[in-house]
């Protein structure tokens, strides 16, 4: 039986880590933070609600990283993308050969960060680094120790980084949650982002509402109204123009609706309001949210700046940044990922896939 290890204690981690628990793996979950997982390291239960109902023993919960990752042969990072360069400086000094580390999701380039970040720390140990198209529930957490899977998608792409290690990744992840599946590379998990399209344009044309309301209202179900819908289909088709320098045909949000819950529509509107498994998922109850903190630097400003490198115009993903960057008082354009933070600055196409599929050496 494989050891693994959660990383980070929010609804998705800890829902992560007592389905696994649940499959019967031995699971350790590791918080920086000690008060959101208090009961848990008392008790080493977690109750699930909602798809899947009962009380799930992990092995331990710890405020310490060493600990948590000791022996573990995969390591699930699951926290927000602005906070991978973190996570991957704390966790390089403990990282142990053969180790898998899968970002739960990378967004847009988390793999790559994760890598670069080992290389400045000069870490020499042999660990696969792969990263989750996007999150394998829709969860919520209730309060520490009690979360709600909302719904567990059908499949989630993954692949390695380097792609050449695929085969390595399928064998362990076959046997923990057959959900995941291999794809080519990582061009397809960062790429075919839909928190992107989704996340940051809903919730800043619907800001009143989440200001006057505290948020008191469906997210998906009543935030995305037809007019709100068009613009998110603008979003999905600058994102897959960008997705096609590579020369690979990207899944659109419709599409990709049927492929991860099953549901379909004549367009995009019809697709997200024929998911049940939206319903019940309220709206965030401030603007100040991961929604916009993770999903416009992370994967907005990414996108954008793959389409400036190669002359793809992305107008519609800019206004999001620029509206993103004037409600929260920030500039994403300068502190989001980019090609250059990504270290691909100058690269040409068929540079950047060779990377991705056979690593720097």
């Amino acid at each position: 039986m494989i050891n693994i290890c959660v990383i980070g204690a929010g609804n998705g981690g800890q829902a992560l880590a007592a389905y696994l628990a649940m499959k019967g793996f031995d699971t350790s979950l590791f918080n920086r933070s000690r008060w959101r997982i208090e009961p848990i390291i008392e008790n080493k239960r977690i109750k699930l609600e909602g798809e899947v109902k009962g009380v799930f023993e992990i092995s331990f919960a710890t405020t310490n990283l060493e600990e948590a990752m000791k022996g573990r042969k995969l390591l699930m990072v699951v926290v927000p993308a602005f906070a991978h360069k973190e996570v991957a400086e704390r966790m390089a000094p403990f990282v142990e050969d053969d180790q898998i580390i899968l970002l739960n999701p990378g967004r847009t380039g988390g793999a790559l960060e994760f890598k670069n970040v080992f290389k400045s720390k000069e870490v020499k140990k042999n660990v696969i680094i792969a990263e989750a198209q996007t999150f394998i529930f829709a969860s919520r957490m209730s309060n520490p120790g009690i979360v709600k899977i909302l719904r567990i998608k059908n499949a989630v792409p993954i692949a390695a980084l380097p792609s050449k290690r695929n085969s390595e990744l399928k064998e362990v992840m076959n046997q923990v949650m057959p959900e995941f599946e291999i794809v080519e590379n990582i061009i397809y998990t960062s790429f075919n982002n839909i928190g992107a399209v989704f996340h940051p344009a809903t919730l800043l044309l619907n800001a009143a509402r989440i200001e006057s309301t505290a948020g008191k209202f469906e997210f998906y179900l009543e935030g995305i109204s037809t007019s709100v819908a068009r613009v998110l289909e603008k979003i999905d088709e600058e994102r897959c123009n960008v997705m096609k320098i590579f020369g690979v045909e990207p899944l659109t949000s419709v599409n990709w609706l049927k492929y991860a819950y099953d549901v379909t529509g004549k367009n995009l509107y019809e697709a997200i309001h024929n998911n049940s498994g939206y319903q019940g998922i309220l709206a965030p109850p401030s603007i100040d949210n991961r929604y916009i903190t993770e999903d416009v630097p992370m994967s907005l400003v990414p996108i954008s700046s793959f389409g400036k490198e190669f002359g793809i115009s992305t107008p519609m993903i800019d206004s999001i940044i620029y509206l993103a960057n004037i409600m929260m008082e920030e500039d994403y354009f300068k502190n989001g990922r980019t090609v250059e933070s990504l270290g691909l600055k100058g690269k040409k196409v068929n540079e950047i896939i060779k990377l991705l599929e056979e690593g720097d050496g």
